[in-house]
């Protein structure tokens, strides 16, 4: 089934996110970007990393993409949020056997911390972080990434490209019904962690070239890290972010950070933009220099050696 060739739903993204400021904020925020399409943002008072997560709804099936940087259900009650947000959503579409899956932008630990909360949850499938199984799902082609696959939510057909480079089992989600395309931690308002420089490099030309092919309304990744000043992010484990900068990227700033990539061929290191900053492979002095700065976590470090 091809994917539908209506024009994109016009949603809204008139939100101010939590963003640590508040004592009373909820462990996860709830915004409906459309009826169909909800966005959920992790409380910084939980984890500083506060991931945005994705719930997409068809007639059939349910996507979260992503479960966040908290296991415990008691300090961050996924499960139970989307329960509820679901029997919401059905109350007006009644549908017995009504399924989710739980699958990931990509498998780092802060997008996949939550999993277990649905392990036993009925009628739903989590799909493991793994490349081999995240391609085995999608029906994706190992060795070959720039074939997308479908992925059909019942009368809502997403497509799922490949788009290694800051994880080997990364995807980007783009849903035609609101021309959305999630990038997951590739592109987002904040630090690209280029972890394999040519992979990302091949991602980035892919998914200029899909927006250039496809009605593209927003960029959303998994973090906000930048500030409302060009080219200035918040320090790494802020808890509080005032002034953030906004989720939304475009698919002119997806071209920057091509080229961004792109020019720096065959060099490693970190370089500063407006709205992102590249940490492309960079060398071990340069990690030293921003451990010792507070600027890089231990875990990071220890990922562009592997």
């Amino acid at each position: 089934m091809a994917p539908t060739a209506d024009p994109p739903i016009a949603g809204s993204l008139d939100v101010v996110w939590n963003s640590g400021t508040s004592r009373d904020e909820p462990a996860i925020q709830v915004h409906a970007y459309t009826e169909n399409t909800i966005i959920l943002r992790q409380s910084k008072a939980t984890s500083f990393e506060a991931p945005f997560l994705y719930l997409l709804f068809g007639e059939d099936r349910a996507l979260l993409l992503d479960t966040g940087a908290t296991a415990d259900p008691a300090t961050f009650p996924l499960r139970a949020t989307v329960d509820r947000l679901i029997e919401l959503w059905l109350a007006a579409r009644p549908h017995d056997g009504y399924e989710l899956v739980v699958a990931h932008s990509h498998g780092h630990g802060d997008h996949v911390a939550a999993d277990g909360q649905f392990a036993d949850r009925p009628a739903t499938t989590v799909v493991a972080r793994e490349a081999d199984a995240v391609r085995s799902f999608f029906g994706l082609t190992e060795g070959q990434p720039e074939r997308t696959a479908l992925f059909d939510l019942g009368g809502r057909v997403l497509e799922i490209i490949p788009s290694p480079g800051h994880h080997p089992a990364a995807i980007t989600v783009y849903d035609p019904s609101t021309g959305i395309l999630l990038t997951g931690d590739t592109v987002l308002p904040g630090r690209l962690l280029v972890f394999d420089a040519a992979a990302f490099r091949a991602t980035m030309d892919r998914l200029v070239g899909f927006a250039a092919r496809r009605p593209v309304t927003h960029v959303l990744g998994c973090h906000v890290e930048m500030t409302r000043r060009p080219g200035r992010d918040f320090p790494i484990g802020a808890t509080r972010q005032p002034h953030e900068r906004g989720l939304a990227m475009t698919p002119r700033q997806l071209t920057a950070v091509r080229d961004a990539a792109a020019a720096m061929t065959g060099r490693r290191g970190v370089r500063r933009f407006d709205d992102f900053i590249l940490y492309h492979e960079p060398r071990p002095w340069d990690l030293r220099r921003l451990l010792a700065r507070g600027r890089l976590h231990r875990a990071w470090a220890r990922a562009f050696h592997r």
